[in-house]
């Protein structure tokens, strides 16, 4: 059985939409963003994200570039999404807040937290007034944020300052189905030993939150979730064989439950 810890917390949250559930598509319909390299870009298709028919279809065209370095398509791409999104979240706030927000189980947390991607955001947020600061991204040497190597200077910073810092940890990642010009940001799971690595590289600087980068967006490849083997005409989704399918909640576990004894021990 699982031991229930006050501290460990599991969040969920409404991202894509889908008419049955908040009446309109929130992320399907807008314009492929095209990569950077106009020559990288050249290479795939353009058009529009399409919603897919039903829940089995992929979450994005097979090809479709999705990142852009370009100010202009940024903020065209950005201003469509949160167009159509800030009604949606704002409304799916109040009323979760209004249904649940009287339970004891609701979780509150007063801090506010920014995202840590370059080296420099580390004073653009204390400068911000946040309360600390997280990684988020699971692909180690991704970003300065995200790479495990400058945790110790970035806990140093925060701890100097008063902030909070909460590295980020992954099982894995792999995006090249819908991002396929993106390979060098692959992280294989070793069978687990990617993930337990940044975990180690994260207990190791004493964090007061670890926070663990996983959805259930199987075509990126960071899902902790049982998985067994699974082929579709376009995709091959990665399983944990020779592993059970439950590896990866196992990892989370015993790591939880270490994580949980190591902060009883710096509290000492």
């Amino acid at each position: 059985s699982l031991r229930v810890y006050s501290d460990l917390h599991a969040f969920y949250y409404s991202w894509y939409g889908s008419p049955r559930r908040e009446g309109h598509y929130i992320h399907w319909d807008h314009v492929m963003v095209p990569h950077w390299d106009p020559k990288i870009s050249a290479s795939y298709p353009r058009g529009r994200h399409s919603p897919p028919e039903d829940l089995g279809s992929s979450f994005y065209p097979e090809l479709g570039p999705y990142s852009s370095r370009d100010p202009d398509v940024l903020r065209e791409h950005m201003t469509q999404l949160k167009e159509a999104a800030i009604d949606t979240h704002l409304t799916n706030i109040s009323s979760v807040c209004g249904r649940y927000g009287s339970h004891g189980a609701f979780y509150r947390y007063k801090n506010s937290m920014a995202l840590l991607v370059e080296e420099g955001h580390t004073h653009d947020i204390l400068a911000a007034g946040f309360d600390g600061m997280y990684t988020y991204f699971a692909s180690n040497g991704f970003s300065f944020g995200s790479s495990h190597q400058n945790w110790k200077a970035v806990k140093n910073f925060c701890d100097a300052n008063n902030l909070m810092f909460i590295p980020s940890v992954g099982p894995g990642y792999i995006d090249t189905s819908i991002r396929p010009w993106n390979n060098h940001n692959t992280r294989n799971r070793v069978n687990g030993k990617y993930y337990e690595t940044a975990l180690q590289a994260a207990l190791t600087v004493r964090p007061e939150i670890v926070s663990i980068t996983s959805f259930n967006e199987w075509h990126e490849g960071t899902q902790i979730e049982k998985a067994i083997p699974k082929k579709t005409p376009t995709r091959l989704y990665l399983d944990y064989l020779p592993h059970q399918p439950s590896l990866y909640l196992e990892l989370t576990r015993r790591w939880a439950e270490h994580f949980i004894k190591e902060k009883e021990q710096w509290l000492m």
